[in-house]
Formats: structure tokens, C-alpha cells, sequence
């Protein structure tokens, strides 16, 4: 069954069980949204991992493209949803 609502508690969750955290910066420490994902620690194959996990969580299939343009939380967090809401 897919789900229907992705959160930035969502995001974080599978960022950290595909990828981890990086020592230097916590996904809790203050407001990330805007964040880029490569300050937070995360390269284009972490994306890529977390998108997979995404995908087979949520039952949907996102944009390769729309994916590696998401530089930060918010924009990635944007692509979801609108795959959700397809």
C-alpha cells in the first residue's frame, strides 16, 4: 500500500538509514529546509539512495531528473509530493 504523505521527519529518517549523519552537522539542530545537501553531508549517491528508498517505501516512482536538481530538504521533500500526489 503506498502512502500518501511525506515530512521532513521522513526525509530525515531514511537520509540516516541509507546514508547515516555527518558527525559535524545534525539533521535536528535547527531548521534544514533550506539547507544544501552537500553542507549536511550528503553527496549525489546518497541522494540516489535515499530516492531508491523513497520509492519502494512510498510506492511511487520519482524523476531522476527532478532528484538530482533537489539541492536541499525543501526541494527534495517538493519532488515527493508531487510523485504522492500523481
Amino acid at each position: 500500500m503506498a502512502l500518501s504523505e511525506f515530512t521532513l521527519e521522513d526525509l530525515k529518517r531514511i537520509l540516516r538509514e541509507g546514508a547515516g549523519e555527518d558527525e559535524k552537522v545534525s539533521l535536528d539542530y535547527g531548521d534544514i529546509l533550506d539547507v544544501s545537501f552537500d553542507y549536511l553531508g550528503y553527496d549525489s549517491l546518497a541522494l540516489l539512495e535515499t530516492s531508491g528508498r523513497i520509492e519502494r517505501e512510498y510506492g511511487v516512482l520519482l524523476d531522476e531528473e527532478a532528484v538530482t536538481s533537489a539541492v536541499t530538504p525543501r526541494s527534495l521533500l517538493e519532488v515527493v509530493q508531487s510523485s504522492l500526489a500523481a
